[in-house]
């Protein structure tokens, strides 16, 4: 029974990844795409994952994970001898990066990461936020600092088109997007 649980959810995770990464629209998968490209019932979308959202969201940790694996900058860098402050950076340019390369995952589930992802989530730069702080700040307020970058940058991310034409500031640029990057870790931080 377990198996077949494990078979199924692999199943729907890969089909929503493939259509996911190759429709023109994120609007374009829908649960019922997803299960009749997985070969399954309807139903299991909710009943191994909670929602299609949800099940999005396990994609795109995978898609984001892949990505990681195949930028070597971002493995290395947790054993540079550079400052957590610079890390910190670095893997938020190369995350918000990441997303703008695959919008069109990303865009299909951003909202969905910002309403239901918790502060207390675990995130990498949780870590790098404690290292740069030390005993000036408390876990709860790293906590939150790492909250609102993550989410400032996921914004960004959702609306790059209009900070490109509101604000002149094109994102999609590796120069502008790691200014960017860093002047915000530099407001949160402190310099």
């Amino acid at each position: 029974m377990k198996r077949d649980l494990d078979k199924t959810r692999q199943a729907l995770i890969d089909a929503a990844e493939k259509l996911i990464t190759s429709c023109s629209d994120p609007a374009e998968v829908t649960s019922r795409a997803i299960t009749q490209e997985a070969g399954v019932n309807i139903a299991m979308i909710n009943y191994c994952f909670g929602s299609r959202e949800q099940l999005l969201f396990e994609v795109l940790e995978r898609v984001s994970k892949k990505a990681q694996d195949t930028v070597p900058s971002l493995s290395m860098l947790k054993d540079a001898g550079v400052s957590p402050k610079h890390k910190l950076a670095e893997i938020h340019f190369q995350t918000m990066k990441m997303m703008l390369e695959n919008f069109k995952l990303c865009s299909a589930l951003t909202k969905y990461v910002l309403i239901n992802r918790k502060i207390g989530d675990k995130r990498t730069s949780v870590a790098f936020i404690q290292q740069h702080f030390g005993d000036r700040k408390t876990e709860g307020e790293c906590r939150m600092i790492a909250f609102e970058l993550s989410s400032l940058h996921e914004l960004a991310v959702l609306h790059h088109q209009e900070i490109r034409d509101d604000c002149g500031i094109d994102l999609l640029n590796d120069d502008v997007l790691r200014r960017y990057v860093y002047e915000n870790v530099d407001r949160f931080l402190g310099e």
